[in-house]
């Protein structure tokens, strides 16, 4: 039995598909197949079962999970007690970037970084959340901000903020939502904003409840352009709740009144990276910056 085979079982079973398991081992479906066959045949017992839709655990392979888990988590610890043994830290670090600096404390969390750190290099990557979410599911990026749900076991989340998002309109259309017909909302052009992006989701979860389908007639990804083009008469869009109030105020947009949404900011990295060096350095440093507790013991 070989360490490799053991990341290939807890692989497959958390992702419960063979395919996706061999994309994020950087492997052929067919080695994966042989692999897992392997292990089965010296464990003397079948570990998954097969279906149209993927691969589920057998009981068998239920009880073996947690032991194959702590094996990986033990082979782990080796490696990052070596990596300690070395002395200053250094390396690289590959972080994805969603929404804007400010929101992220993106300056005061990197300062501290390459203050306390000057050999390690931080790479920032800029990209929507479900971009971002995805190379941390497989390991191109070490972490990364993400906004929304995760739904993947091998991803852990550290929650960091609560975003409010509100409905902005142009401020010549405050009229027509002066009674506060939530229904003509829908009979409005909306500007929108690329699939790939959490707030996409979170936008057409809004209209799901108000159960409205409107037109899209322009589509960004930055948020900063998207009021841009709402203060310009284009049309409706949902967009965070504090930049919207100060376009407000300036008279540019007009916030539809008692409706809106709720998002999770969240730091998102891979399971197996739980305690490398590099990755409990940027978690630490996050933790100072955001001010957040401790991990728990």
């Amino acid at each position: 039995m070989e360490i490799y085979q053991l990341r290939t079982f807890v692989t497959v079973a958390q992702q419960g598909h063979l395919t996706q398991a061999a994309e994020l081992l950087h492997l052929s479906q067919p080695a994966v197949t042989a692999q897992i066959k392997a292990l089965e045949e010296e464990v003397g017992m079948p570990l998954f079962e097969r279906s149209a839709g993927g691969v589920s655990l057998t009981r068998a392979g239920q009880e073996l999970l947690p032991q194959a888990q702590g094996v990986l988590a033990a082979a782990r610890g080796i490696i990052n007690h070596a990596k300690h043994l070395k002395g200053q830290l250094s390396g690289q670090a590959r972080i994805g970037v969603t929404l804007m600096p400010d929101i992220l404390r993106l300056g005061p969390w990197v300062a501290a970084l390459v203050d306390a750190h000057p050999l390690l290099e931080v790479q920032l990557t800029h990209g929507v959340s479900v971009d971002v979410l995805n190379l941390v599911r497989k390991k191109e990026l070490d972490a990364g901000f993400y906004l929304g749900k995760n739904p993947y076991m091998n991803v852990v989340t550290v929650p960091l903020q609560t975003l409010n998002f509100r409905i902005a309109l142009p401020a010549a259309w405050a009229g027509q939502m002066a009674e506060g017909r939530l229904k003509d909302l829908g009979k409005l052009p909306w500007v929108g904003i690329s699939q790939f992006s959490s707030l996409s989701k979170i936008t057409s979860e809004l209209w799901r409840e108000l159960n409205i389908s409107p037109k899209k007639v322009a589509e960004s990804d930055h948020l900063s352009v998207i009021l841009e083009l709402v203060a310009a008469g284009v049309g409706a869009a949902l967009v965070r709740e504090e930049e919207a109030i100060a376009w407000e105020k300036s008279g540019r947009v007009w916030l539809a009144p008692g409706v809106g949404k709720r998002a999770e900011l969240q730091f998102v990295y891979p399971a197996d990276r739980a305690g490398d060096p590099v990755l409990e350095t940027l978690l630490r440093t996050l933790r100072d910056v955001w001010g957040l507790p401790g991990p728990q013991a």
